[in-house]
């Protein structure tokens, strides 16, 4: 049995007048779709540096972006190649005067070097999944941040087995 890829996710939230999401989407690769900062863990690197190192590497942000607790494990193959992987997802936090939206280019030698990123804060709760389902764990650090979806999908139950509650619209006794 192959071992996993271990992989950390940022949930990065700005606190403004709703919660944001600090989201990207890969600048001239739009298949890529839009998602959070992730990437691989280092041989000897513990998860929490590993992750802030992944919201520096991928969006430019450091100092001030804080870890405030892990949320989720999730094992699930890579969609592409189908190689196993183990995504540890955290909630971070950065500070409200935090930029509405930047552009970041990757520097050093790694899989995303060169690349530019399209850095942005989407309010919370997503109208739209993010690639990869990355959006699935949201609920565990809030119920309201689910990601609203079309009732043909409420029947598909979230990673941990729990049913998708949908986002109550307004006028329906919200």
């Amino acid at each position: 049995m192959t071992r996993p890829r271990i992989r950390v996710a940022a949930y990065v939230i700005r606190h403004r007048a709703v919660p944001e999401l600090l989201v990207f989407d890969h600048v001239g690769i739009p298949a890529a779709g839009t998602q959070v900062p992730a990437g691989g863990v280092g041989p000897d690197e513990e998860l929490e540096p590993a992750v802030l190192r992944e919201v520096a590497e991928e969006t430019g942000l450091s100092g001030d972006v804080a870890v405030v607790r892990q949320v989720a494990v999730e094992d699930k193959p890579h969609p592409e190649t189908g190689q196993p992987r183990r995504t540890s997802f955290f909630f971070l936090r950065v500070p409200a005067d935090t930029p509405d939206a930047w552009e970041h280019r990757v520097s050093g030698d790694g899989d995303d070097a060169a690349l530019t990123f399209a850095c942005r804060f989407l309010a919370l709760p997503l109208k739209q999944a993010l690639a990869d389902e990355q959006d699935a764990w949201l609920g565990q650090i809030d119920p309201d941040w689910v990601t609203a979806m079309p009732s043909e999908s409420s029947d598909v139950p979230l990673p941990d087995g729990r049913p998708r509650a949908l986002r109550p619209t307004r006028g329906s006794g919200e």
